[in-house]
């Protein structure tokens, strides 16, 4: 068994070093995962570029990114064990917040409520011991109070991992908005979190799901539509606001705003918005502000803005169901895993930084081969 762990360490923005630390010792109430695969969203992209705000939820620098680990439990305490009614061998999702273990939030499993905020997987900074605190490692520390659900292992990982950009989907334009049938769904943005709201918005009976992207997302755009997305709509030729307003019947009742570094679409979703509608705010915008945001329409419509950031552990734990059951091909989504060592590049590639490749989902797979990125 090695002693040391592998991982790769975002030591200032745009500095991602390999670096090695002790294996931790394992008590009787935490454990330690042996990574599979590690999900890369938005966020890590921002993280890496030094955009994210001071915040409560962001740490500063080093810190091992990662915030979607999933991966088999390689040692656990006995009181772990019982805990979360795991062993070793088992695979098992983990959720990215983790609590303090002393309040209300945490008795009810739901850390990203706890009032301490015990932290979150990929944000702690490597200096707290045992320093393995997220994702793009070989293993990944689990504290006591982590939130983790056992998934079936016959799943390949890439596909399985995809459970947070599905919990997204499904609470952002499912639950939050409180979709439900007679619902013109309109979702902005065709990235992993934009396809999965199709499926959210399809499983929770809208009438009709359209959806935008740019020129270069036509396969995304494609995979929508057999997700069962109803009309797609091509952001870069077409008037946005016209084109869905014309295709919807005059506007929609649900706006899922995912767009990453587009602080305008917020504009485009109050528009396309009808009267009483509901706005979900979730692509981060890079700290650029939106401008000349009409604000008397927000007030004439009397339209609800909801930022989201995360989501509630059921959702989460109903996107592994989802998965586990086949019904969708969430292969189509996974492009492609990429080893430890190609970190920086998986970040660069989801970002659209590599000319010529578009991915939908990437992941940090340690131990597997490499991957020729350039066309």
């Amino acid at each position: 068994m090695a002693q040391t762990v592998h991982a790769a360490v975002l030591v200032k923005p745009k500095t991602l070093v390999a670096q090695e630390f002790a294996r931790p010792t394992i008590g009787p109430d935490d454990a330690l995962l042996r990574i599979e695969a590690c999900g890369i969203c938005g966020s890590d992209y921002e993280q890496y570029e030094g955009a994210q705000p001071v915040h409560e939820d962001y740490t500063p620098y080093p810190v091992i990114p990662g915030h979607e680990p999933l991966g088999v439990i390689e040692e656990i305490g006995a009181r772990a064990r019982q805990r979360w009614s795991v062993r070793e061998g088992d695979r098992v999702a983990v959720r990215s917040g983790y609590g303090c273990g002393r309040c209300e939030a945490c008795a009810r499993w739901e850390p990203r409520a706890c009032p301490k905020r015990g932290g979150t997987y990929g944000y702690t900074d490597v200096g707290k011991p045992p320093h393995l605190w997220g994702g793009y490692a070989e293993h990944m520390y689990l504290s006591p109070y982590s939130v983790l659900k056992k998934m079936d292992p016959r799943i390949p990982a890439g596909v399985a991992v995809m459970f947070n950009p599905l919990a997204a989907g499904l609470s952002w334009a499912g639950s939050v908005p409180g979709t439900g049938p007679g619902d013109r769904v309109v979702i902005l943005g065709a990235g992993q979190r934009g396809l999965c709201c199709v499926i959210a918005a399809r499983a929770a009976g809208a009438r009709q799901i359209v959806i935008t992207g740019l020129s270069r997302d036509a396969q995304k755009l494609a995979l929508a539509r057999e997700l069962g997305a109803d009309v797609t709509v091509n952001a870069e030729t077409e008037d946005v606001v016209a084109r869905v307003r014309e295709v919807t019947g005059g506007g929609a009742e649900v706006v899922v705003d995912t767009t990453p570094y587009a602080p305008q679409s917020l504009n485009h979703a109050v528009a396309i918005a009808v009267r009483r509608g509901r706005i979900v705010v979730a692509g981060l915008k890079g700290q650029r502000p939106t401008r000349e945001l009409q604000a008397d329409d927000v007030i004439y419509k009397e339209l609800s803005i909801r930022g989201v950031l995360s989501m509630p552990v059921d959702v989460t734990f109903r996107a592994i169901e989802l998965i586990e059951s086949g019904r969708y091909p969430f292969e189509k989504m996974h492009t492609y895993s990429l080893p430890l060592e190609q970190a920086e590049d998986a970040i660069r590639t989801l970002a659209g930084e590599v000319p010529g490749v578009n991915p939908i989902h990437l992941a940090i797979v340690p131990g597997a081969p490499r991957v020729s990125l350039r066309r």
